[in-house]
């Protein structure tokens, strides 16, 4: 597996595909660029209606062997968070939290506190292999919890 990672955040989508030993396509392009925008965490149906509004008809197994392709070469992340479908973000060089909304599952990168040491290795793994930990903060996110604001305040 290719560890590459998307180190510089100044560098063209179609620099870090060469730069990874990929070829440039329109696809790849449309995935790296979705998932750079303001949703940064999409899973494979959202990234396949990303990439059909940018480049038109496109088949789903095209999006899964774009996602793959990209996964494996380390410019991707496949997140899965609680049983749900597996997400994909462009942060893939650093293991880092994620903040998760209950109520719309808005997904959101946060980074550990500077004094705070995080539990990333089991004192006993029990004999399994461990590739990777994730840490999850579950809550409520802004705009939920401003949308139930007003309820809450009117049944008083």
């Amino acid at each position: 597996m290719n560890t590459t990672s998307n180190t510089s955040h100044l560098e063209s989508p179609a620099g870090r595909l060469r730069r990874a030993g990929l070829r440039v396509t329109p696809l790849r392009l449309a995935m790296l660029e979705a998932l750079a925008g303001p949703n940064r965490h999409l899973d494979a149906d959202a990234a396949a209606a990303a990439a059909r509004t940018r480049l038109g008809s496109v088949s789903t197994q095209a999006v899964y062997n774009a996602l793959a392709a990209l996964t494996e070469a380390g410019l991707l992340r496949r997140v899965q968070l609680r049983g749900g479908p597996a997400c994909y973000e462009v942060r893939a060089g650093n293991s880092h939290p994620h903040a998760v909304c209950r109520v719309c599952g808005a997904t959101a990168d946060v980074d550990y506190a500077a004094d705070q040491t995080p539990y990333l290795e089991p004192a006993d793994a029990r004999g399994y292999l461990i590739e990777e930990a994730q840490v999850v903060f579950w809550g409520v996110c802004p705009a939920c919890r401003q949308v139930a604001a007003p309820k809450a305040g009117s049944e008083r």
